[in-house]
């Protein structure tokens, strides 16, 4: 006597229908079960008329319909039964879950899973549980929940950079799976970008007043080209004289203004929805990301140059379109461009957070007293045997004629000697000079 009923593991049809995918789906995301196609819901057996043809059509159906590739998982039988030809399709639960629909995408209306004896679509929240149980703990590797992605501002960028983005190029940059589903990496540069940028210009030193607030979104690429131009139209430039020379100095190195953009971007921590924070002051601009620093990695070690990547492969990407510096130089580069500034930049930590603060080099207490760019010239020579002149404009960030002007100064109070003339004219520490 062959009996069936349904139950978590039993599905019985008594035709092919489009629904059976959606059954095949929710075994494989939930557990190992069997689907009886021939058999009525009451367990009477209907059986099929060419069942290997119907086998041949319903593995073209899989194919077609159910992402990622689940056939592996799948085992077909022809059984007689009462004299009469039934299919039993037996599923194994997969391992690349979520499995869906290819029609529907990674939403509740594309993902399945059993429920007692019925497939029931599943919640966001189980299908992130699946994502994270298969795909593991970083955000850039996870399936991306929305699949209909275009790429017009990352082609754009690419090409502008003459590097390949076609599929083949996208799978070795982790893009897109070998079953051709896109991941949260590819999200990240896609149109649909669900992350944003806000900035904000205030009146003064603080939140009282804005002047203008702004928010970026859509693809990295585009955020970071925006969000550039916004800030470089309020990186002024201070004009003074040296002699009879106008010395231009603009409030931000664009070093470092760029650093600290890219950081921003690229090191965040994307897994939450909160947007990166850009604040300009009159004295400074703030830059603060989602995303503390990585369990056992303190400023100290960032500001040595000690690199402990969030987003490798985000990274990777803008490390091969020449938008960054080798790994774990941001920071230095960051604080080299502001040598010979009376005030330097601020790193600030909190568990979920990251801010840089880069002050403005033309407000009044950032200009170095003329004791500290001696000071640092003589601890330059500490180090070294001797310098030129070029090197103190690079030590101080200062022009050719203030860089002349504090050495002729120094000759002048006997604490270093001039050795040579012309290019070759070199400084070195007087001896017993303090």
């Amino acid at each position: 006597m062959f009996e069936l009923t349904e139950s978590e593991s039993v599905e019985l049809k008594s035709t092919l229908t489009d629904s059976i995918c959606k059954e095949i789906i929710a075994f494989a995301n939930t557990c190992d079960g069997k689907i009886y196609l021939g058999v009525a819901d009451n367990g009477n057996i209907v059986g099929i008329n060419n069942p290997d043809q119907m086998v041949l059509q319903i593995n073209n159906m899989v194919r077609d319909s159910i992402k990622p590739d689940v056939t592996m998982f799948l085992l077909y039988e022809v059984k007689t039964v009462e004299e009469k030809q039934i299919i039993v399709i037996t599923i194994q639960k997969g391992v690349d879950r979520p499995y869906y629909l290819a029609a529907k995408g990674l939403r509740p209306s594309g993902v399945y899973v059993r429920n007692g004896n019925a497939s029931d679509p599943s919640s966001d929240t189980a299908i992130r549980k699946m994502i994270k149980e298969t795909d593991g703990d970083r955000f850039e590797d996870m399936r991306s929940l929305e699949q209909q992605l275009t790429f017009d501002a990352a082609k754009e960028m690419f090409q502008s950079r003459q590097v390949t983005f076609d599929t083949n190029s996208m799978k070795t940059l982790g893009l897109l799976t070998r079953e051709g589903i896109y991941s949260n990496t590819a999200l990240l540069i896609s149109d649909q970008c669900p992350s944003t940028i806000k900035a904000a210009t205030f009146s003064g030193k603080d939140k009282e007043e804005f002047q203008d607030r702004r928010e970026f979104s859509g693809s990295l690429f585009r955020q970071m080209k925006e969000l550039y131009a916004y800030l470089d139209l309020r990186n002024q430039t201070k004009a003074t004289f040296e002699g009879l020379y106008r010395v231009d100095k603009r409030a931000y190195p664009e070093v470092a203004l760029r650093e600290a953009l890219m950081n921003a971007i690229v090191h965040r921590d994307y897994s939450f929805s909160a947007s990166t924070l850009v604040s300009v002051y009159d004295d400074r601009i703030e830059f603060v990301s989602i995303g503390g620093l990585p369990d056992g990695v303190e400023i100290d070690d960032i500001l040595l140059g000690l690199s402990v990547c969030r987003n490798p492969k985000l990274a990777a990407i803008f490390y091969r379109l020449e938008l960054i510096e080798a790994y774990g130089t941001g920071m230095q580069r960051i604080m080299k461009a502001y040598q010979g500034c009376a005030i330097t930049p601020g790193l600030e930590v909190t568990h979920n957070a990251f801010k840089i603060v880069l002050p403005n080099r033309n407000t009044d207490n950032a200009q170095p007293a003329a004791d500290e760019q001696e000071r640092s010239i003589l601890n330059y020579l500490d180090q070294h045997e001797s310098l030129v002149r070029s090197e103190v404009d690079q030590l101080l960030d200062v022009s050719q004629a203030t860089s002349s002007r504090i050495l002729k100064k120094m000759l002048s109070e006997g604490v270093i000697i001039q050795v040579g003339k012309g290019r070759k004219t070199k400084y070195k520490r007087k001896n017993g000079s303090k």
